[in-house]
């Protein structure tokens, strides 16, 4: 196993053991199987174990097995604040006090403000204390390094990060994902300032495993390098500096052998330029199911409205290469639920937009299609509903 370090020096398994996804048996977590898994990832040199208040049962299953094992001194686990819950100081100390509980641990090495999409998250966090209560845990201990989880544009991204002495962050990033959410930009400014990065969805939820078109497999297969496609997206992000931890749901010993493998055999600048050809390669494939030729460059941008053009584009992309409903739940997380909408119903036609874009897109005609297909009308309701929940009053 190889190891990057953090801002205090701590070595991290470039692999991380993604807990949201544990092994189900009767609908339940199976602990015999997690035991076993986790405890082979352990023995493997992978020490990085992130969980989070709403994966059902599966903070409660590590406490339980790293306790029974004797190992929560040899391993690092990450959780996250439920903050989308929070309205005051007082909850911030119940839901965290309940995460040690099921943790069994008196100490969290990485606690993150999960899922936040907008620096108006954050400064809800902020007006009830969040940065004091952080400061004093960490004097006590019982916090050893504070971050963030992100879910939005590398704008909102870039806002938060320099907002805060963060230690460490969390986004959604691979070869696919380059350009969106908090991208490439977010993750080379959050290394800039020495800020450790934490990779999740590598596979796109296994989506550049599974739904990889065929002509894509081939491209990849005789490439000559004998690389699986997960292995090409890990291996991606392992060439890259700026990545310290690759986080990986891993339910099958399968899995976690051929992941493990990978992570040893990978390295800093290991990618030759003849593999990125195949890489790119494999996204034009992929890309041929899009319906709008965008390449996320945001030449586009700012639009003086405010409409995420580009994060638009890519979430109405995505219903055509995965599925609608993932492609409204990226629309809901990069553009519905920051606190200023940037919807497309806001585009006023000034084409300002259509100058810049080196595609020739017809941007004011597209926003209109992407906007009806992202948005019927079951969604605007539930995404107004999501809204009010997110931004009401804090106490």
């Amino acid at each position: 196993m190889q190891y990057r370090t953090d801002k205090q020096g701590n070595r991290l398994s470039v692999l991380g053991f993604g807990c949201m996804r544990l092994p189900q048996k009767g609908g339940k977590i199976d602990m015999e199987e997690t035991e076993k898994e986790l405890m082979a990832a352990y023995s493997e040199g992978i020490n990085y174990f992130d969980t989070a208040y709403i994966y059902g049962g599966s903070e409660a299953a590590i406490g339980e097995i790293f306790q029974k094992n004797a190992i929560r001194d040899k391993v690092f686990i990450a959780t996250k604040l439920p903050q989308y819950l929070i309205t005051s100081r007082a909850g911030i100390d119940k839901y965290f006090n309940e995460q040690l509980s099921r943790l069994r641990t008196d100490y969290i090495d990485y606690y993150l403000m999960h899922h936040l999409t907008d620096i108006a998250m954050w400064e809800k966090l902020k007006k009830v204390g969040i940065i004091e209560w952080i400061e004093e845990k960490k004097k006590t201990g019982a916090i050893k390094n504070a971050g963030f989880s992100y879910h939005g544009n590398s704008d909102g991204f870039i806002r938060i990060l320099e907002d805060y002495d963060w230690d460490i962050c969390q986004v959604q990033y691979n070869y696919y994902d380059e350009h969106t959410q908090a991208g490439a930009a977010g993750v080379k400014a959050a290394y800039a300032k020495g800020v450790p990065v934490i990779i999740m969805e590598p596979l796109r939820g296994g989506k550049l495993v599974n739904l990889l078109p065929e002509s894509a497999k081939k491209i990849m297969s005789e490439s000559g390098r004998g690389w699986s496609p997960a292995a090409w997206s890990f291996r991606w992000l392992y060439d890259q500096p700026e990545v310290t931890v690759v986080l990986s749901g891993m339910n099958s010993m399968q899995m976690l052998e051929e992941n493990i493998k990978t992570a040893t055999d990978s390295g800093i600048g290991d990618l030759s330029d003849g593999d990125r050809e195949v890489l790119e390669k494999v996204i034009e494939k992929i890309r041929e199911k899009e319906k709008v030729g965008c390449t996320g460059c945001r030449y586009c941008m700012p639009c003086p409205k405010g409409v995420d053009i580009p994060g638009i584009f890519s979430a109405y992309n995505i219903m055509f290469t995965e599925s609608f409903s993932q492609g409204r739940i990226q629309h809901a997380q990069t553009v519905g639920l920051t606190k200023e909408p940037s919807f497309a119903s806001q585009c006023v036609g000034c084409g300002k937009c259509e100058k810049h874009c080196p595609q020739g897109i017809e941007i004011r005609r597209m926003l209109k299609e992407a906007d009806k297909a992202l948005r019927p009308l079951h969604y605007k309701i539930g995404l107004k509903i999501a809204r009010k929940f997110m931004y009401r009053k804090t106490k």
